[in-house]
């Protein structure tokens, strides 16, 4: 017979399973990467499990997201030390995209920010100008609705310095707040058809399809985590964007798959070549759109750290 000892503790481990898809959620929004987001919930499991809560009577949750929060801010404290080598992006990962249009929340730059919302790139390298305190109470209060007690218990901090660190995170929001645009399935549509689009006339290499399908402002920001071969700074201005996307495109080698999809909450280019010294084997290409539908933002992930949540599926099928 299984011993009562291994019956708790099978029991405690499926308790803990069943909190970890939340977990998981809010540690890659605090960390923008999902490898780490992995990492800190594996930790905070560890740590249930080897020293658990003294009362076992109370809920796992606030325990848990308490622990997740530490070792999360901790991390990001520690990327920042270490620097990054060039432009720092999210890990993409996959979503669906939005299931119907946002009631209002755009005309409120105060409002609470949509689950869906806040897995864009957008809004996750907005979360960068914020410090990890800061971040952690952004995502408690306008994400997953968290009171300000909540907020401060999971925190461990007083309700005011709650209060004030989620005042200092709003304001830092404000450039992100200005010109937000929340995923609707108008947007998504319109900036999928444009990405369509983009990428066949720089397939053909008609510099001035392509120039015609960008805003005058295009920025496209490209993270190779010091791995391969690309730009390492912002490229600005529908000119010198085409040019680089129908450079890059002519050498780019033979293409072993590709697929259009939607990872976070936005359209999406998934692509493999044959691997070379040098250059990135696979890719994720994600965009953004302008209400004129030209896209405005073009982010480039090549990373292999990057894209641990992204299926590449086999050549064929």
């Amino acid at each position: 017979m299984e011993s009562a000892v291994r019956v708790i503790e099978r029991a405690r481990v499926e308790d803990l399973e069943s909190h970890r898809g939340f977990l998981w959620g809010l540690a890659y929004r605090l960390t923008g990467n999902a490898a780490d987001a992995e990492d800190v919930v594996q930790e905070t499991f560890v740590r249930a499990l080897r020293r658990p809560p003294a009362d076992r009577q109370r809920p796992w949750r606030p325990w848990l997201v308490a622990v997740a929060l530490n070792l999360g801010r901790d991390l990001l404290r520690r990327r920042r030390r270490r620097g990054y080598p060039g432009s720092w992006l999210p890990s993409p990962i996959e979503a669906e995209p939005p299931s119907h249009e946002p009631a209002g929340q755009a005309a409120d730059p105060a409002s609470h920010y949509e689950l869906t919302e806040s897995v864009s790139f957008a809004f996750l390298l907005a979360l960068e100008a914020l410090t990890p305190m800061q971040r952690a109470a952004l995502l408690l209060r306008d994400v997953f609705d968290y009171t300000v007690r909540e907020t401060a218990q999971a925190l461990a901090i007083s309700e005011a310095n709650a209060r004030t660190a989620h005042l200092r995170a709003r304001r830092a929001m404000a450039a992100y707040d200005a010109s937000r645009r929340p995923p609707a399935l108008e947007r998504h549509a319109r900036t999928r058809a444009a990405l369509e689009r983009f990428l066949a006339s720089v397939a053909r290499g008609d510099m001035a399809a392509v120039e015609a399908l960008l805003a005058d402002d295009v920025r496209a920001v490209t993270d190779t985590g010091g791995e391969f071969h690309a730009n390492h700074v912002p490229v600005v201005g529908r000119r010198k964007v085409a040019a680089l996307f129908v450079g890059v495109a002519r050498g780019l080698g033979q293409l072993v798959r590709s697929d259009l999809r939607s990872l976070n909450a936005a359209p999406a280019f998934v692509g493999e070549t044959v691997s070379r010294p040098g250059y990135a084997p696979r890719w994720v290409v994600a965009a953004e759109a302008d209400d004129e539908g030209r896209l405005s933002r073009i982010y480039t992930v090549l990373a292999t750290g990057k894209l641990t949540r992204i299926h590449f599926p086999d050549p064929g099928r």
